[in-house]
């Protein structure tokens, strides 16, 4: 997936959380998605960060 549909798709799990659309049961499923995409999105932020810092030296 890419960065920003894994963005848009924690945006989603924030709106269902806040709205209180879920049980216990999904919540629990969303949060562990949650915590997938966002530890997905720190690591190509972290590549991206290393790509851009080596141009920049290069």
């Amino acid at each position: 997936m890419k960065y920003e549909e894994e963005v848009k798709r924690l945006e989603q799990i924030v709106q269902q959380m806040e709205r209180g659309d879920l049980d216990i049961d999904q919540l629990t499923e969303q949060l562990k998605e949650a915590q997938r995409i966002i530890k997905s999105c720190k690591a190509k932020l972290t590549k991206t960060d290393a790509e851009i810092k080596q141009l920049l030296e290069g």
